[in-house]
């Protein structure tokens, strides 16, 4: 099967898009015209507020490549991507955002790469994390503490843009977690992947505060890993050692030295320590319950409002059923 002859389908979501939405559309059907006859333009709206939504229906009516999937509300970047792609129907899928940080023309890149057929999924990565010294060193503390805390390393400085094979994508949406992180379940799949370097611009001040980490990080150690579960008991073990190596401490000086150990401040130190320990065991657990309760309810990940096409592209998907 010649490359003209194989479906493309490029993946992206909308939040706050309007902007950038019709140069994104442009450059990315120039770079895809040039290795494929046959592709489609799929572009889920995540509860955009402005007018991302209009500006893909008018793009959708002009153009009968593209798909447009509208979200009944926010429900985040990693989900909306999971929608888009169990909508894609290409052989290969380009997934890459939409706010042009990172180019449409890595399409050519990737392909190419892809060509060489030892490999089911080429991504890109950053040489540099971009942003200022803080920036870049919260990045860092969050991979290293994910590194230290999960079961699995996670490649550094990824960016969304990707090119997959059918087989790979067909995977990747099987998961049904609920809760999870997209790059966890890029990991997870398998296949051969194959990182690339690619350079993502800095058009828009990032959004990934530190408390948006810390949020991450929590999210992601406690729906991929039980390690802190492990940690918590190694701390019960720990914590029964130290009490009665004091207790024994305790009862030998007595009895070498006669001098009974007083004192309200160790008691009031060792009171506090337990009862904040406490609290931050059961916080943990917690967060465990919590992952449970929302998985076990098996609510879907994204609601669509409704799929938008072309006429004419319902009329082909109507023959092609």
């Amino acid at each position: 099967m010649s490359e003209h002859q194989i479906k493309l389908s490029i993946v992206t979501t909308l939040y706050r898009s309007a902007d950038t939405i019709l140069e994104f559309y442009e450059r990315s059907v120039a770079v895809a015209s040039r290795h494929f006859q046959d592709f489609e333009l799929v572009l889920v709206n995540d509860g955009s507020l402005d007018d991302s939504l209009a500006r893909a229906l008018d793009l959708k009516d002009r153009d009968p490549r593209v798909v447009v999937i509208d979200l009944s509300r926010n429900f985040g970047h990693h989900k909306a991507m999971m929608t888009g792609l169990s909508v894609a129907s290409g052989d290969y899928v380009f997934l890459i955002d939409s706010d042009l940080e990172e180019e449409p023309e890595l399409l050519d890149l990737f392909w190419c790469r892809l060509q060489d057929g030892d490999c089911d999924v080429v991504y890109g990565v950053q040489e540099r994390r971009r942003g200022g010294w803080f920036e870049r060193i919260t990045g860092e503390v969050f991979f290293w503490l994910v590194d230290k805390l999960s079961d699995e390393k996670l490649p550094r400085n990824l960016v969304t843009a990707r090119l997959m094979s059918r087989d790979y994508v067909r995977a990747l949406i099987r998961h049904r977690d609920r809760e999870f992180f997209i790059a966890h379940l890029w990991l997870l799949t398998g296949f051969r992947q194959q990182p690339l370097t690619v350079q993502k611009l800095a058009l828009s001040p990032t959004t990934y505060s530190v408390a948006r980490r810390v949020e991450m990080l929590v999210k992601y150690v406690t729906t991929t890993s039980t390690k802190l579960l492990y940690m918590i008991l190694y701390m019960g073990f720990a914590t029964a050692f130290l009490s009665v190596a004091g207790v024994l401490y305790i009862l030998a000086r007595y009895l070498w030295t006669g001098v009974a150990t007083d004192g309200w401040t160790s008691l009031i130190v060792a009171v506090c320590f337990f009862g904040g320990l406490t609290i931050l065991i059961l916080g943990i657990i917690g967060i465990y319950i919590a992952n449970i309760f929302s998985e076990t309810k098996r609510r879907p990940y994204a609601v669509v409002r409704r799929i938008h096409r072309h006429p004419a592209a319902l009329l082909a998907v109507e023959t092609h059923s």
